[in-house]
């Protein structure tokens, strides 16, 4: 595997977790392509860890469904599947309208606001066709309700299925057809600031649902 040109990105606090949350993202964004073999030792020269944390990480990788692992033989980037990332689109649906239904009662001004601000880089990120922004400012869209659920397992469900479908979503998302979602966006904060739980959940649940023509089509 061509090792990234940073190394030592993992700190010595939490190694496990950051050197999870480093591949995962390496995965997500493509610097590790589908199909690609992964080397212990290059990840451990990369990452600047042992080996220990680089094999627990992927390990979790490989029940999130981004790595692949023969024993003895080899362990690679998992090839892009459509039926995964529509099940995990339908599992992240679900979830994101159970953070409504938790969070919105709780939710105060000032994390609408914050609802607002994202949905606003959102909308810039995409006219400046930059689809990392764009995917980050969605995120941080969609986490202020996940926050204001306070429900650890609705985030951990989150955690396992979102990387899944944001590493088919990134090579669609080029095509900017995200742009109605700045509409939907919109709708979910008015419905959020009404009180309305069941509108608001409901066009969120929508709001995910939108992401189907873009798993429909087997990447090339």
């Amino acid at each position: 595997m061509p090792v990234p040109q940073s190394r030592g990105l993992v700190s010595r606090t939490l190694l496990r977790e950051d050197a999870y949350r480093a591949i995962r993202d390496a995965i997500v964004d493509g610097t590790l392509a589908p199909g690609e073999r992964l080397n212990d030792a290059d990840l451990v020269e990369w990452l600047g860890v042992s080996r220990t944390p680089v094999r627990e990480a992927l390990a979790r990788l490989e029940q999130a469904g981004l790595v692949k692992t023969k024993p003895g033989r080899y362990t690679i980037v998992s090839p892009l599947d459509a039926r995964a990332a529509r099940n995990a689109q339908s599992v992240t649906a679900a979830m994101h309208e159970l953070a409504v239904r938790e969070g919105l009662p709780q939710l105060s001004a000032a994390e609408l606001d914050a609802m607002r601000e994202a949905n606003a880089r959102f909308a810039d990120a995409l006219a400046r066709e930059d689809v990392d922004a764009a995917i980050a400012a969605d995120d941080d869209f969609h986490g202020v309700l996940v926050t204001a659920s306070a429900n650890d397992a609705l985030r951990d469900v989150l955690e396992r299925y979102t990387p899944v479908l944001r590493r088919l979503e990134r090579l669609r998302f080029a095509s900017l057809s995200g742009r109605e979602s700045v509409a939907q966006h919109d709708r979910i904060v008015a419905l959020c600031e009404a009180g309305d739980v069941a509108g608001a959940a409901a066009a969120t649940r929508a709001n995910w649902e939108t992401l189907a023509p873009l798993l429909d089509v087997d990447p090339d």
